[in-house]
C-alpha cells in the first residue's frame, strides 16, 4: 500500500453540520474537499438513516454551501451559499425537495449565517454583519447592482477588540433578520419587501432561536462600560407579532449560543471570575417562572463546541457535547435540572451532532479514516444506544474517503498512559508504516494549542500525524495538565504557568516513548502549534534536548500579545490573573522571547500574515533573537492566511506547511538522508519548487 503524503491533502474529503430531516429517513451534511491550490468544494449531501442507499449531492459544485437546515415539514432545505457571488458573502437559498432548482432569496451586503426556520415554516431567521451606513442606506435589506464596497483608509479604531479571524471589523455590527418566505417567493429582488432587521444600534447579536412561532429569542453583546472586555452577553425575547423585544437573562460565557423550547432558554455559562481558567456550564432560564437551573453541575466537564446545545423533540430534553479524556461525549439532562446529566455516546472526535425525533447524526473522525457521518439511535439498549438491529451503538451513513483509503496505509495510534509529578497522562504513539521493532526511528513530539484544548487519535491532526509517521517517524502526542476533557482541577494546574507545568508533562511522556528500543533517543523532534507554539518555543529555550523543532502560530511575548491579539488577551487576565503594567517583569519571564537568547537548538518559525489571535509580531521578535544569537533557524511566513492556517488555510499552504516541517527535520534526522533546509534553495523538495516533494 502507498504511504500517505502531504499532498493526499487535496483527496481527502470532509463532512460537518449534520442535519435530520423531520420524518428522520435523511440526513443533510456538508461535504467539503479542497478544489485546487486555494479553494474547497463545499457541497450539501443528503444519506438515507437506514443506510441503505449511497448519499447523493444535492446541490450544485458553484461556491461553497453552509448550514443545511430542512424546514419543519422536510419539504424544503434552506443553506447559505456563495454560489454567483465575487465577493464570497455567503447568500441565503431554499431547495425544494420535491424537485426544482435552489432560488436564491436575500442579496445582502453583509453575508447570511446562523439560519433558523420558524416553527411554522413561513420564515427564516439569520445573523448578518453589516455598518451602521449599510442600514442607512437598506444594502443590509437588498445591495444596489451598482454598489462596491470600499476598504477604509485609513482604519479608525475605536474598540477594544477590533478584528478577529482573518478579519478587521470595520464597523461592521452582528444582527438579526427575519426573512418572510411567502413574500420573497418571487425571488431575490423582492428581498426588500420581504427581509426584517429586528436589532439596530452598535452591538453585536447572535444565535437566534425560536421558541414557539412568534417568539425569537437572541443574544446581544450589550452588558458592561465596555462590552468587548467582557464575556457577559444578554438574553432577549422579540414578539414577533407585535415587534417588541424583552431582555430576559443575563449570562457570561465564551460563546452566544442558544437554544429555546417554548419559554425554556439553554445557554452557555461561565463564572466571570478568571473565566478562561473555569469550564463552560449548560444552564437553563426559564421566562415562565424567572429561574434559571444549572443542569451540569454535577459533571465535572465543560461544554464543548463540537455540537451547539439542543432540545430533544420532547421539548423536555437538552443535549450537549463535552471533551472527555481523549474522546468527545454527547449527553442528555432533562431541562428542569431534575436529574444528572447522562452520558448517552462517547467516541472519535466529533465536529457536528444534531438530534431528530428518533436519532442523533454526528460527524466525526477516528484513527482509520478523516471523516463520515453516522447516526445514533435515541432509543434504548442493554449497553446504551442502539442504532443497529445487533444491538450496536452507531451505524455509519457514509465512506467518504473509501477508494483513498483503500490505496493508503494507515497507522493506529497505542494508547498510552504515563506518570507525571501530579499523576497519570494519557497519550498516543504512532508509529511507520512496515514497523519493526528491531529497528531505531527518530521521534516527532506535538504538543496541542489552547492551551485548553484536547486531543484525539483523529480530528484535524489525522493527516499531520500519519504523514510524518509515513515520513519514517514516531509521534508522540499527549494531553497534558490544562487540558479539557479531565475535570476543572487538571484544566487549572497550569494556573500563572503555562511552560514549566506543561513542560513537565510533556518531558514526561516523551522521555518515557523515547526510552523504547525502537526510538533513537538522539534523534527526537518538537512542534506545536498556537499554544503548541508556546510551548515549542519555551521548550528549546529551557532544554537542548530536542534535536530541532518547528514552532507555529505561537505566542512567543505575552505583552506584545495582550496589546495586538483579538479577544484572546483574556486568557493572561484569566490564566495569569495579571496585565502588562501590573506584573511586566512577571509576564516578561513567562514569555518565550525572554529566553530566546538561550535556545541552540535549530528552530523553524511558521505564522501566517493575517493571524490576529496570535500575530505575527511576536513571531518576528522571537525569529529575530535568534538570529542575533546564531541559532539555525528560518521564518515562514503564509500570505492570506490566519490562525486557522492547518485546519482550513488554503489547500496548498497546508500542504507546504508540511511539508516544511518534515524537511526541517528531515535535515536534522541522522535516519534521513537530506541537507538541512537552511542549506538548501528556499522551495527545494517541496510541491511548491520544481521538484515532486516526496522523490
Amino acid at each position: 500500500m502507498d504511504r500517505i503524503q502531504a499532498s493526499d491533502y487535496h483527496e481527502i474529503a470532509k463532512p460537518s453540520d449534520p442535519r435530520v430531516a423531520p420524518d428522520g429517513d435523511r440526513v443533510a451534511f456538508v461535504r467539503t474537499v479542497p478544489d485546487g491550490d486555494d479553494e474547497y468544494e463545499s457541497t450539501v449531501y443528503v444519506a438515507p438513516t437506514d443506510g441503505g442507499e449511497e448519499p447523493r449531492r444535492l446541490t450544485l459544485a458553484e461556491g461553497t454551501d453552509a448550514e443545511p437546515r430542512f424546514s419543519p415539514s422536510g419539504d424544503r432545505l434552506a443553506f447559505t451559499s456563495t454560489r454567483g457571488k465575487d465577493d464570497d458573502t455567503q447568500q441565503l437559498w431554499v431547495l425544494p425537495l420535491d424537485g426544482g432548482e435552489a432560488e436564491q432569496v436575500t442579496d445582502v451586503v453583509g453575508g447570511v449565517s446562523a439560519i433558523e426556520w420558524s416553527p411554522d415554516g413561513d420564515r427564516i431567521a439569520f445573523v448578518q454583519s453589516v455598518t451602521a451606513e449599510d442600514r442607512e442606506e437598506g444594502r443590509d435589506l437588498a445591495v444596489p447592482d451598482e454598489y462596491e464596497p470600499e476598504e477604509p483608509d485609513p482604519r479608525v479604531i475605536d474598540r477594544t477588540v477590533f478584528r478577529s479571524g482573518e478579519q478587521y471589523f470595520d464597523g461592521k455590527r452582528s444582527h438579526v433578520y427575519v426573512l418572510d418566505l411567502d413574500a420573497a417567493d418571487d425571488g431575490a429582488g423582492d428581498a426588500n419587501d420581504a427581509l426584517e432587521r429586528l436589532t439596530d444600534g452598535d452591538v453585536d447579536h447572535a444565535a437566534p432561536t425560536w421558541g414557539d412561532e412568534t417568539t425569537l429569542y437572541y443574544a446581544a453583546k450589550d452588558l458592561g462600560e465596555d462590552p468587548d472586555d467582557n464575556y457577559r452577553f444578554s438574553v432577549h425575547a422579540h414578539d414577533t407579532g407585535a415587534d417588541e423585544a424583552e431582555r430576559v437573562h443575563e449570562t457570561t460565557g465564551f460563546g452566544m449560543a442558544l437554544a429555546a423550547s417554548g419559554d425554556r432558554v439553554a445557554c452557555l455559562h461561565t463564572e466571570p471570575d478568571r473565566a478562561s481558567i473555569r469550564p463552560t456550564d449548560l444552564h437553563v432560564y426559564d421566562r415562565g417562572s424567572d429561574g434559571v437551573v444549572n443542569v451540569t453541575a454535577d459533571i465535572d466537564r465543560g461544554l464543548g463546541y463540537e455540537a451547539d446545545p439542543q432540545w430533544g423533540s420532547d421539548g423536555e430534553t437538552v443535549y450537549f457535547s463535552t471533551p472527555d479524556e481523549g474522546a468527545t461525549a454527547l449527553w442528555a439532562a432533562p431541562g428542569d435540572g431534575s436529574e444528572p446529566p447522562e452520558r448517552r455516546y462517547r467516541g472519535g472526535s466529533v465536529n457536528g451532532a444534531h438530534v431528530g425525533e428518533d436519532v442523533v447524526a454526528i460527524t466525526k473522525s477516528e484513527w482509520d479514516r478523516p471523516g463520515d457521518v453516522f447516526t445514533l439511535a435515541l432509543g434504548r439498549g442493554e449497553g446504551g444506544l442502539t442504532a443497529e438491529a445487533d444491538g450496536s451503538e452507531e451505524r455509519r451513513l457514509t465512506n467518504l474517503n473509501a477508494e483513498y483509503l483503500e490505496r493508503v496505509s494507515v497507522g493506529e495510534p497505542e494508547a498510552i498512559e504515563f506518570e507525571s509529578e501530579q499523576g497519570p497522562v494519557e497519550g498516543w504513539v504512532l508509529t511507520p508504516p512496515d514497523f519493526s521493532e528491531d529497528e531505531r526511528y527518530p521521534m516527532i513530539a506535538e504538543v496541542h494549542g489552547g492551551p485548553h484544548a484536547m486531543w484525539t487519535t483523529s480530528g484535524t491532526m489525522w493527516h499531520e500525524f500519519q504523514t510524518l509517521a509515513a515520513r519514517g517517524y514516531v509521534v508522540f502526542w499527549s494531553n497534558p495538565r490544562g487540558s479539557t476533557g479531565f475535570g476543572e482541577e487538571y484544566m487549572n494546574a497550569i494556573e500563572r504557568d503555562w511552560g514549566n507545568v506543561t513542560l513537565t508533562d510533556v518531558m514526561a511522556g516523551v522521555e518515557e516513548v523515547a526510552g523504547r528500543d525502537y526510538v533513537d533517543e538522539g534523534n527526537v523532534f518538537l512542534t506545536g502549534g498556537s499554544f503548541g507554539g508556546y510551548m515549542t518555543s519555551w521548550t528549546v529555550g529551557r532544554t537542548d534536548y530536542f534535536r530541532a523543532a518547528v514552532s507555529q502560530r505561537g505566542v512567543y511575548d505575552f505583552t506584545g500579545f495582550y496589546g495586538s491579539t483579538d479577544g484572546a488577551y483574556k486568557l493572561l487576565e484569566g490564566d495569569y490573573d495579571a496585565t502588562p503594567w501590573e506584573e511586566p517583569e512577571f509576564l516578561w519571564e513567562q514569555s518565550p522571547v525572554a529566553h530566546a537568547h538561550e535556545v541552540t537548538t535549530p528552530t523553524l518559525v511558521v505564522h501566517s500574515d493575517r493571524d490576529f489571535r496570535t500575530p505575527a509580531g511576536t513571531a518576528d521578535l522571537f525569529h529575530r533573537i535568534l538570529r542575533k544569537q546564531g541559532t539555525e533557524t528560518r521564518l515562514v511566513r503564509y500570505p492570506r492566511e490566519g490562525h486557522e492556517l492547518s485546519r482550513s488555510g488554503e489547500p496548498a499552504h497546508i500542504v507546504d506547511r508540511i511539508e516544511r516541517i518534515a524537511r526541517w527535520f528531515d535535515g536534522y534526522s541522522e535516519h534521513h538522508d537530506a541537507e538541512k533546509a537552511i542549506d538548501r534553495p528556499e522551495n527545494d523538495g517541496l510541491r511548491a519548487g520544481e521538484g515532486d516533494a516526496d522523490e
